[in-house]
């Protein structure tokens, strides 16, 4: 059994959060994560307030565990989603894409736990003093929007700058990486890509026959001429995207990219929809349940943590 202080925080069982993923984590996944003994986590980036508080109340409804929140600071109504969340709270927030310290203490001050993802040392650092429970360092493997530092080197170097705890992300899918994780000395990880395919995810198969085919050079990055760079899987619309960042064209970039995550991920269109995934695709291998998907990586990583390595041979 692995408990750190992340399961303490969060009152679950094993050390594991699903990433909310827009048009992925809805209360279906993040439910069955929850049951599983990991931490589910609502996407709210492409809901209005009123249709968080209906995810939100559904994720009530199919489980008593512990679950959460994910907010987009991006998001046109942001002010909306934190009411709708005060209103209806929940166990944690993370937060991403822009600094949430003004919606911190509202957060605290109604019970709940708030975890800012970051990308650099500077923004966690910054995130502790404005009251943060805990961060998850998020490095430049991950899908969907991303920083420039590997985890590899992220992590540590946050858990170095903070006092409270870090949780790991990007790059990681299975017991080795949250082996490794725990000993760059993080309290857990946060993993998108890694419950694409799991037979809970209420995405449509196509996307999820694409993830199974990914090798280890499948994604790209798009975007970075609008300051907001994501990594996806290619396809043709990644060409046309990466033309457009070659000719620092933001304004027709982000046009065409407008809409496409819901294109592939609800109507299945993986040659011009938005592929968000993360580099370690090319270790997902078969559609399981979430429950087999948690069992194999706590199993796995226990063992990886008890075997060691006899540096004597």
């Amino acid at each position: 059994m692995i408990k750190t202080e992340i399961c303490q925080l969060l009152n679950i069982k094993y050390p594991i959060l699903q990433g909310g993923m827009a048009w992925v984590s809805t209360s279906e996944l993040v439910s069955a994560v929850s049951e599983a003994g990991g931490f589910g986590i609502i996407a709210s980036g492409m809901l209005d307030p009123s249709g968080l508080a209906e995810e939100i109340s559904k994720a009530k409804e199919l489980t008593n565990k512990p679950f959460g929140v994910n907010l987009m600071m991006l998001h046109p109504d942001v002010d909306g989603l934190v009411q709708v969340i005060l209103d209806n709270p929940v166990t944690a927030v993370t937060t991403g894409a822009g600094n949430p310290s003004k919606y911190i203490p509202a957060l605290k001050a109604a019970g709940m736990k708030v975890i800012p993802v970051v990308a650099s040392v500077a923004l966690a650092k910054r995130m502790e003093r404005c009251g943060a429970d805990a961060v998850v360092a998020e490095g430049t493997e991950s899908g969907g929007h991303i920083g420039e530092t590997t985890t590899i080197c992220l992590v540590p170097e946050v858990v170095d700058a903070v006092s409270i705890p870090v949780i790991a992300a990007g790059g990681i899918a299975d017991g080795r990486g949250l082996a490794a994780a725990l000993m760059l000395g993080a309290k857990g990880v946060q993993m998108g890509t890694r419950f694409l395919c799991a037979k809970e995810t209420p995405i449509h198969d196509e996307v999820k026959k694409r993830v199974l085919a990914a090798g280890d050079r499948e994604t790209v990055i798009t975007g970075r001429c609008t300051g907001h760079p994501v990594r996806v899987l290619k396809n043709r619309l990644t060409k046309e995207l990466s033309r457009l960042d070659e000719e620092n064209r933001p304004e027709e970039l982000i046009k065409m990219g407008t809409g496409k995550l819901k294109a592939a991920m609800r109507q299945g269109d993986v040659k011009w929809g938005s592929l968000m995934c993360g580099q370690i695709a090319g270790l997902i291998r078969e559609i399981q349940p979430v429950s087999e998907i948690i069992n194999q990586i706590i199993e796995e990583a226990t063992s990886v943590l008890q075997r060691g390595y006899n540096l004597t041979q």
